[in-house]
């Protein structure tokens, strides 16, 4: 047996127990597609590793809603890397229905630290009230800061993701494939590539060093700052430049 096949199933409950990992380091890849088969092989030979399995699903679409200020305040945060940095999102899991509101933080030793919030789908693509207030104490405990003004729907991602885990080292390991960046005026779709994220604790595990082993690198990546860079005419994204030119050549 091949591919996502090869692993045993773990159910979300599962998933959550051994690597729930809300507070974290992420390492993240671009791999072609026969790449990633080839390191996704390897980890189910160690017979290590798991693939997250809903109802006999392996495979999940994400559409991810981002906020930011008119001028873009989030983004031009991470495009300058500053350290006092978060992002505003929405996120639909798109097969179930479920949805969350998110606030993403960069904690005390930069590692990342996700704020969620169980929120109606119908909701996705505005703050509730409730929302706001998950914000507001969010950006205030992390950083003592207030919420920027004109939080609004900038922009939508689309894209298809899979999780294998290691339970026993508490390791998570997502792959984004099929990238679509979504605006009121139009739609941009990557060409293909594996955005492979490895969620640990620390990093330099096992995971990573396969990775190392093909020759892969990290590199600087962010699903909304490639949407940005591609969609918002004048708004340069030099910190995402290996990435953009992989997922999207002559932009």
């Amino acid at each position: 047996m091949s591919g996502l096949g090869a692993f045993g199933a773990m159910g979300l409950d599962e998933v959550v127990a051994a690597a729930d990992l809300q507070t974290r380091v992420d390492t993240k890849y671009l791999l072609t597609p026969e790449r990633y088969r080839w390191f996704q092989d390897r980890l189910a030979d160690t017979g290590e590793w798991s693939c997250l399995d809903i109802g006999g699903r392996r495979r999940f679409a994400y559409e991810s809603v981002y906020f930011d200020t008119p001028d873009l305040l989030t983004y031009r945060q991470h495009r300058q890397g500053r350290r006092r940095r978060f992002k505003v999102r929405t996120r639909l899991y798109a097969d179930s229905g479920d949805c969350a509101f998110e606030v993403k933080v960069k904690g005390a030793r930069q590692d990342t630290v996700k704020e969620r919030l169980p929120y109606a789908a119908a909701d996705a693509a505005r703050i509730t009230p409730e929302a706001a207030a998950h914000l507001a104490r969010a950006l205030r405990e992390a950083y003592g800061m207030g919420v920027p003004p004109g939080l609004e729907p900038r922009l939508r991602t689309d894209y298809r993701r899979h999780t294998l885990v290691n339970p026993a080292a508490g390791v998570r390991i997502t792959c984004d494939e099929d990238l679509r960046c979504v605006t009121a005026s139009g739609t941009v779709a990557a060409r293909p590539r594996c955005l492979v994220e490895v969620k640990a604790a620390r990093p330099g595990g096992s995971a990573d060093r396969l990775l190392w082993s093909m020759g892969a690198r990290p590199v600087a990546v962010s699903k909304y700052c490639l949407a940005v860079a591609v969609l918002a005419p004048g708004m340069h994204g030099n910190p995402w430049a290996r990435a953009l030119n992989e997922c999207f050549p002559g932009r």
